[in-house]
């Protein structure tokens, strides 16, 4: 049975700074200092991106002194990707699925 694909974390990924972060924290957790060095992003600007993917439940916070880090829940990317499998699998057979004209 195929299940519908995460509309809202799509959105929330497909803003290029946000995959940005995605793709750094995907290699190792990091922190806001880092992720400024890293994307060139002013750090208020960043905060607002780190909450967006906090919020959607694809990043978590680890707090460490007073600094923060960030790790990416690779579940949560792992459960789009199947479903994208899923819906890739059905297309491999819509050829099969040809609905007649009226």
């Amino acid at each position: 049975m195929m299940t519908s694909v995460d509309t809202e974390l799509i959105r929330v990924l497909a803003d290029p700074l946000r995959l940005r972060i995605v793709t750094l924290l995907a290699r190792e957790t990091l922190c806001t200092t880092h992720l400024v060095e890293e994307t060139g992003a002013r750090q208020t600007n960043l905060s607002n991106h780190l909450r967006v993917l906090r919020e959607a439940g694809v990043v978590e916070t680890e707090p460490c002194g007073r600094f923060t880090y960030y790790k990416l829940r690779p579940d949560v990317i792992a459960q789009l990707a199947d479903r994208f499998a899923e819906l890739a699998a059905t297309a491999r057979t819509a050829a099969d699925n040809k609905r007649a004209c009226p």
